[in-house]
């Protein structure tokens, strides 16, 4: 049995105020492609459907049209909620859809949702556990503690009677360690302070296969089924060298699981650049790319150019971040961090951090003797 796993499709999302719609029906177009080409029986999605809580109406129409791609293909889809999802809206339409094998677990009320498919191993469980938070589990455990993330999931765990010598599966979006070991997160992503939500990989013993969505970044986390399957577009220029992937798993009999991870290529690719703008500008540079792709500039030149945006849009149109690395820059930045600490240091220490900087050389030993006995008089007198 043969299973598409993916994640995070943020359908609306805004990166740096340019609508993704355009690039998001492409990709979700090419998982059609790649589902035509593989025929799996399913595809597992693993929440952040939405890029808000209220997505706008071309979100919801191409969701709409996503969905009955799936439909058309005769995909049975397993879908949870994200931290990012209405988990309400989610769940709309979903005893209709699920008479279409269209399997949507927005909201969590009190117990895991299970759908069985079979082959000729026997048959599969496919468990959905929408994204919770210890509060919402709360409420259906009296009589268990549960204060953390962990906590909440265990007890759902342990409530749910599910048979080990049986093969099984789990779709969920939480942010889940393996020991002291955590996931590769990108600047996209939302992050919880402290690590208060993370939950260790242990509490998924039971299950073959565990398809996870909130971690942008395709990777394991603990044991190989265990697996993040990355979103299906960068958003944002930490993911940039990140190669976008969709999760083919294959199930064989109880214990064997395969698991292959298919390139996504965008209509547009998100690129960093850097050098002066002679070069970036150079048609035998920019001609050996595209383009079109999202850019993040850095131009290096050590004199003022003028008007440096509207250049290099007139080759990236697209462009999304404009950046400058020169010795002004770096001054610039240094200063900042010294002003960062500044109430942490003498009036003698920032003299002497302000000669280094002025003249490349650390103030000499007669120099230093000569203004720590003025730094001394002056605060004498202002006793």
């Amino acid at each position: 049995m043969k299973l598409l796993h993916t994640s995070d499709l943020h359908i609306g999302k805004r990166v740096n105020e340019f609508s993704m719609i355009e690039d998001q029906e492409y990709i979700l177009n090419e998982m059609l492609k790649i589902a035509d080409l593989h025929k799996p029986q399913g595809i597992l999605i693993a929440g952040d459907i939405y890029d808000k809580g209220i997505p706008c109406v071309e979100a919801v129409n191409l969701f709409d049209w996503f969905l009955t791609e799936l439909h058309k293909r005769k995909l049975s889809v397993f879908l949870v909620s994200g931290n990012h999802d209405s988990s309400e809206r989610l769940n709309f339409g979903g005893r209709i859809l699920e008479e279409n094998q269209i399997h949507i677990a927005g909201s969590f009320h009190g117990k895991l949702e299970k759908v069985i498919l079979a082959d000729e191993n026997g048959p599969v469980n496919i468990y959905l556990m929408p994204f919770v938070k210890p509060v919402m589990v709360r409420r259906y455990y009296p009589e268990t503690e549960i204060e953390t993330y962990q906590e909440a999931v265990e007890a759902i765990l342990a409530s749910a009677d599910i048979n080990d010598r049986e093969r099984n599966i789990l779709v969920a979006h939480q942010f889940i360690t393996s020991g002291s070991s955590e996931p590769e997160r990108s600047d996209s992503e939302a992050v919880s302070l402290g690590g208060l939500d993370n939950i260790d990989a242990s509490v998924f013993e039971v299950f073959d296969y565990v398809a996870l969505g909130h971690i942008h970044g395709p990777q394991r986390i603990g044991r190989e089924t265990i697996r993040y399957a990355g979103s299906p577009l960068k958003y944002s220029f930490s993911e940039a060298r990140q190669i976008k992937s969709v999760t083919m798993v294959e199930m064989g009999a109880k214990g064997e699981v395969r698991y292959e991870k298919i390139p996504l290529t965008p209509i547009r690719d998100m690129r960093e650049i850097k050098g002066p703008i002679a070069a970036l500008t150079d048609p035998k540079i920019y001609s050996k790319a595209n383009t079109l792709d999202y850019i993040h500039a850095t131009l290096t030149d050590e004199e003022e150019v003028y008007d440096a945006i509207g250049k290099l849009r007139s080759v990236y149109p697209n462009i999304m971040r404009l950046d400058f690395e020169n010795s002004r820059s770096i001054w610039n930045t240094d200063a900042k961090l010294a002003a960062a600490d500044v109430d942490e240091k003498s009036a003698m220490e920032l003299f002497a951090e302000f000669y280094e900087s002025q003249n490349n050389v650390a103030l000499p030993d007669k120099q230093r003797l000569i203004m720590e006995n003025l730094f001394e008089e002056m605060a004498g007198e202002r006793d």
